[in-house]
């Protein structure tokens, strides 16, 4: 695997430096200053590569960007609204400016409105680090009290809204206002400047697509993409929806193995392929990660690693980030099924090989928890991620696995 970083660009409190020195191979990036729907000129990505090719004191870091992530596509065209054929074009005309840069893997998704959902942005664990969580009570709380958006009733059972009319009772105004900033912090816009009439507006604009519809626009949109990718070497990877189940009533399309098979034969392209994410997919108790990686690994193009701890088992329950070896989903046995993938590819001659992998998010341990990086992406708590990662790896791909074992014995 390619081990690679998530930069934010230049305001990341995460250095270049930092990345340096935790080894990694390679960066993900994206240009968020630019609007979504505008295309991403060959001087604004020059001018990142520029960014990542330099440490803060000037030497070359060696560092380039090998991944984006994520390349937005617009709410117009999920909903095939508005300016939606200019937005696809200059999609097209961005990913031509990316492939000419030397990158080869986008990174994208096609969840309504919204790219994560949790309730809580720093959740205390009881070693004292702190960590990204969705509490299902609070989320029905903001749903059903806060948000009181229409038809929320019936989104949820009586015991549910019980729990959650309880739970509301007895919130603070603080905890009102900050539970309401941490569920609309992946809506278009600052999320201190949302307001819930704003929020209702966007939901609104999506009452008539239903997941069928849904997923039939997301297949126009590849229809339209991923044969230019195929023809200009590029490799597209549609990340799941996180998380992996509905929430405000918005429909969900990539949740399941069931959606990406789906999609992949619908757009049966080399180039149409898949971000597996484990920690998205692993909220759903019912996804098997490793099985999905055997399965649909020929269109696996990038891998987020990371994994959540289930606390409760039914589809839409709490859960929060775990650290990488310690949620519901068994790294050691998703890292073997990835290296296997890697060995058929390397020995049927594919040039893509090598899959890029980044540690997904990760827990505010030590420093962390002064430095306030962006949520789910502290420096330390994915330095500790990417090392036992990195074991795991080392360790299943050491040759003395592959050898028969020999007694030391007399």
């Amino acid at each position: 695997m390619r081990q690679t970083w998530r930069w934010f660009g230049p305001k990341d409190l995460v250095s270049i430096d930092d990345m340096l020195q935790a080894g990694v191979e390679g960066v993900v990036t994206a240009l968020h200053h630019i609007p979504t729907g505008a295309v991403w000129s060959p001087g604004e990505i020059a001018a990142r590569q520029d960014m990542l090719a330099v440490m803060q004191d000037g030497g070359p870091s060696g560092l380039k960007w090998e991944v984006v992530e994520s390349l937005p596509v617009s709410e117009d065209i999920k909903r095939q609204s508005g300016g939606w054929k200019t937005h696809i074009a200059n999609w097209k005309t961005s990913m031509r400016n990316l492939r000419a840069a030397g990158i080869e893997v986008i990174c994208y998704n096609f969840m309504p409105i919204l790219d994560w959902t949790r309730t809580d942005l720093a959740h205390r664990l009881s070693n004292g680090a702190t960590c990204m969580r969705f509490d299902a009570i609070d989320f029905a709380a903001f749903d059903l009290f806060l948000l009181q958006r229409r038809g929320a009733a019936d989104s949820y059972t009586p015991e549910v809204t019980e729990a959650a009319r309880a739970r509301f009772a007895d919130m603070t105004e603080a905890r009102k206002t900050g539970l309401a900033g941490n569920v609309v912090f992946g809506l278009p816009g600052a999320a201190e400047r949302m307001s819930m009439e704003d929020v209702k507006s966007h939901l609104a604009r999506y009452d008539s697509i239903p997941a069928d519809r849904l997923r039939g626009h997301l297949v126009d949109f590849l229809a339209e993409v991923a044969p230019l990718a195929e023809e200009i070497g590029m490799r597209l990877c549609c990340h799941p929806d996180d998380p992996p189940f509905p929430l405000l009533g918005l429909p969900r399309i990539m949740s399941t193995e069931a959606d990406y098979r789906a999609v992949m034969e619908a757009v049966d392209i080399p180039a149409n392929g898949i971000t597996l994410c484990t920690g998205s997919l692993g909220a759903r108790a019912d996804n098997d990660l490793p099985g999905m990686m055997q399965r649909l690994g020929d269109r696996v193009h990038f891998l987020h690693l990371r994994n959540v701890a289930l606390e409760e088992r039914h589809l839409g329950g709490s859960f929060h980030e775990a650290a990488h070896l310690e949620g519901n989903t068994d790294m050691v046995a998703m890292i073997a099924a990835v290296l296997a993938e890697e060995a058929r590819r390397k020995a049927a001659g594919r040039a893509d090989w090598q899959i890029p992998m980044r540690p997904d998010h990760g827990q505010d341990i030590l420093d962390d928890l002064k430095r306030k990086a962006q949520p789910g992406y502290p420096a330390i708590g994915r330095l500790k991620g990417l090392a036992e990662l990195r074991g795991i790896m080392t360790a299943l791909a050491h040759p003395m696995l592959s050898k028969p074992a020999t007694s030391t014995l007399a």
